[in-house]
């Protein structure tokens, strides 16, 4: 049985099924999500390639790899062949990935429309399974000089402590500011307590003359803009 084991592993295929020699040959981008994450766990087990493997554990979160990265390591070692390294490895990798959006969205730093907010706390918030409420500190051409997590909750809401929102403000020398929270129930329809505190925020932000500029509700995949739909 040893035998038929080791015949799954990467390193005995035909050089053409390798997915290690695929990228070197033709590149990354000819690889599927599959043949990219059968690289990470080097082999398969007795029943199946690395690649099959990876096909079937894909295939359990509808080939989503976001959906993916939020399996634990107990609900990927439930995979016949994935011990703890592989499954550890699996999701350092998607971390990795999720960090790397992030920081490209840092890169941009100018604010130049809600979608380029969403691109910035994405990768920061759109996952959780809990709310958290973030403020994006602003200068008077929109670059972004810093942003905060304010507080953090359950699904159920957060709290805002407007004064100290306003005195980070002005400590920082923001001119704009931009509020976002997640909804991680993955509603985009604005609670009374998030039309509120937007209220709340900007009237308290004007006798300092500094802007509330956005308000996002930010889930997985979309995301609400009080400034696009008129709401500020």
């Amino acid at each position: 049985m040893q035998e038929k084991a080791a015949s799954f592993s990467i390193k005995h295929w035909s050089q053409d099924d390798q997915p290690r020699e695929k990228l070197l040959i033709k590149g990354k981008m000819a690889l599927s999500d599959a043949e990219l994450v059968a690289i990470l766990i080097g082999s398969g087990n007795r029943d199946e390639s690395a690649v099959a493997l990876c096909k079937r554990i894909l295939a359990s979160t509808n080939n989503n790899l976001s959906a993916l990265g939020k399996l634990s390591i107990k609900q990927l070692m439930a995979f016949k062949g994935i011990g703890e390294a592989k499954a550890i490895t699996i999701l350092a990798a998607l971390e990795l990935g999720r960090r790397r959006r992030g920081e490209e969205a840092l890169d941009r730093k100018k604010i130049t429309s809600s979608k380029s907010v969403f691109e910035l706390m994405q990768p920061i918030i759109g996952e959780l399974e809990h709310e958290e409420f973030w403020i994006i500190y602003l200068n008077n051409s929109n670059k972004v000089i810093q942003q905060n997590q304010l507080s953090k909750g359950g699904i159920t809401g957060t709290l805002v402590d407007v004064r100290l929102v306003l005195k980070t403000a002005l400590e920082v020398g923001a001119t704009g500011l931009i509020l976002a929270h997640n909804h991680p129930s993955g509603t985009l329809i604005p609670s009374e307590a998030d039309k509120q505190i937007t209220q709340k925020l900007k009237v308290a932000a004007q006798s300092l003359d500094i802007k509330v500029l956005d308000h996002l509700i930010i889930t997985e995949k979309a995301y609400f803009s009080f400034a696009d739909e008129t709401f500020l």
